[in-house]
């Protein structure tokens, strides 16, 4: 988690039931015109939203950001492709990282910190569908102790 985390806007909880995170990084968007009022107002998706690097800059496809109900003519695509900001260095990392087979950035969540919106990258790779049976039945078995050991705190 970046230090100094803002209001969480909106989160990707499916992202991590399909995907290993190995990386995560915070980057931010370019927005137009009344993006930040629905963003704050909470009218985001990140459901379906990925990331990729083209010619050396990375860019957000498919996240859904509503538009703002007194915007009129200055209201925005949904979703049109938003540019992130990063460090060089961090581009160049994820060239080469995001070559390899199998990895691909996912947008985990997306948040206000200091009066901007960020937007925290996962380097991730693909779960196999028996992984994702074995986080659930993790999850399962770790709920179960939780309930077992509430039970008995309470006599």
């Amino acid at each position: 988690m970046p230090k100094g985390e803002g209001k969480v806007v909106a989160q990707n909880k499916k992202a991590r039931h399909d995907y290993f995170i190995e990386e995560t990084y915070e980057a931010g968007i370019v927005l137009q015109g009344t993006e930040i009022k629905s963003i704050r107002a909470g009218r985001v998706n990140l459901k379906d939203s990925f990331a990729r690097v083209q010619k050396g800059e990375v860019f957000l496809h498919n996240m859904h950001i509503s538009p703002y109900e007194h915007g009129n003519r200055y209201n925005h695509d949904p979703l049109r492709t938003r540019k992130l900001l990063l460090h060089k260095k961090e581009i160049l990392k994820l060239i080469g990282k995001t070559k390899e087979q199998g990895y691909s950035l996912v947008p985990l969540k997306l948040y206000i910190k200091n009066g901007y919106a960020k937007i925290l990258l996962g380097l991730a790779k693909g779960k196999k569908k028996w992984d994702k049976r074995e986080d659930l039945k993790k999850k399962e078995a770790k709920r179960e102790i939780e309930r077992a050991f509430k039970s008995r705190q309470q006599f």
